[in-house]
């Protein structure tokens, strides 16, 4: 068993009964980066391999056959002609709060921008492009099992990267990617993480680096 995974069954059996179901989450600590800096901070997706034991919920900015395709998977489907209206009130706002991941055909990413950029912007939640030839379906499905790694100027920041019925060995290995990911894209890899904890939504964070 590996260090990762002996922290998550600690922090799986230190967790106290609860009668719902809690997210398991990793905290990392940053270091020696100037987080001011938008170029130091960290803005990532990532797929988790052992899926992310969470409902994520993704909207589709589409029309015709793709908004078609689209809305057999994704959680909400907005038309073009729509956006406009959604922007004008407090709409583009709960959409916002209450969806994880935005994905618009590359026609409409500058009228997105126009009109949603404002909202969806400062939450890290502007759409990914999908070509018309894209799979809509698939990107959907990719991203349901996606987690946002995004530290704005903080020097820590958490993911969820799990529930508690999922198995340590699972949960670890969602953890070994996260920073597999973070050592390719800070400037200085593990030297610019201070430490990692993981936890549950209401246990105690148990030390995993």
């Amino acid at each position: 068993m590996s260090e990762i995974e002996e922290a998550v069954e600690r922090a799986l059996s230190d967790r106290p009964d609860r009668n719902f179901t809690e997210s398991v989450d990793v905290a990392v600590n940053l270091r020696d980066l100037d987080l001011s800096q938008p170029d130091q901070r960290v803005d990532e997706e990532i797929v988790l391999p052992a899926g992310t034991g969470k409902d994520v919920r993704v909207v589709v900015i589409a029309d015709g056959e793709t908004a078609l395709q689209a809305e057999e998977v994704a959680d909400r489907v907005i038309r073009p002609d729509e956006v406009e209206d959604i922007a004008d009130g407090d709409e583009a706002k709960d959409i916002a709060d209450e969806h994880d991941f935005f994905v618009a055909e590359t026609e409409y990413m500058q009228d997105v921008g126009r009109h949603l950029g404002q909202v969806l912007g400062p939450r890290g939640k502007m759409p990914s492009p999908i070509a018309p030839d894209d799979d809509v379906q698939e990107e959907v499905q990719r991203l349901k099992g996606t987690v946002a790694l995004r530290s704005g100027d903080r020097r820590t920041f958490h993911t969820q990267i799990g529930n508690e019925e999922m198995e340590a060995e699972e949960l670890a290995t969602n953890i070994e990617a996260i920073l597999r990911r973070l050592n390719q894209i800070l400037e200085k890899g593990d030297l610019n993480i201070d430490d990692v904890y993981v936890k549950t939504t209401m246990g105690p964070a148990v030390e995993v680096a």
